[in-house]
């Protein structure tokens, strides 16, 4: 294989890692450990001390896998002879890429907001908790969203463009 090919394995396989990091933890947490955790412990104090040490620990995994995205997307973007630019919509592959960019820049000022500006709050607020859930839960909504574009960029990027 040749040495530019390999990079291009490398790069492609922290992309996928990084990835799979921040949207396989917003699936874990949100669609078992919070309602496992809330079923067995109920919303006490000690709940929140325990969903505050969860996030403090994930949150080290995602800041690590935003800035990885971001290092490997732009080392990345330029794979496909049909990408025309970051935020460009002059083709379908650089429009659908586009809309993941800001689908993902999203997901960062949601991760931000509820990790730094809620999670700065005062103790056991209810209605704290209940922001920073569904704040949890756009979240991973948008990931989603970002795994369909991404599966829609890749198609497109393997597929000659249209004339």
């Amino acid at each position: 294989m040749v040495p530019e090919k390999i990079v291009i394995v490398i790069v492609t396989f922290f992309h996928d890692f990084f990835t799979a990091v921040w949207i396989g933890g917003l699936v874990t947490l949100g669609g078992t450990v919070l309602p496992a955790v809330k079923k067995v412990l109920g919303m006490g104090p000690q709940t929140k001390q325990l969903l505050d040490a969860i996030q403090k620990r994930l949150s080290l995994f995602v800041y690590v896998s935003m800035v990885g995205l971001a290092v490997t997307g732009l080392m990345l973007g330029h794979r496909s002879d049909a990408y025309q630019g970051l935020f460009s919509f002059g083709n379908t592959y650089s429009t659908f890429m586009s809309a993941k960019h800001i689908l993902m820049l999203l997901m960062v000022a949601v991760a931000l907001i509820r990790s730094v500006a809620l999670g700065r709050q005062g103790a056991a607020d209810p209605s704290e908790e209940k922001r920073k859930m569904a704040l949890l839960y756009l979240n991973l909504a948008l990931g989603i969203l970002v795994l369909l574009l991404s599966a829609l960029t890749s198609v497109l990027a393997s597929v000659p463009p249209l004339t």
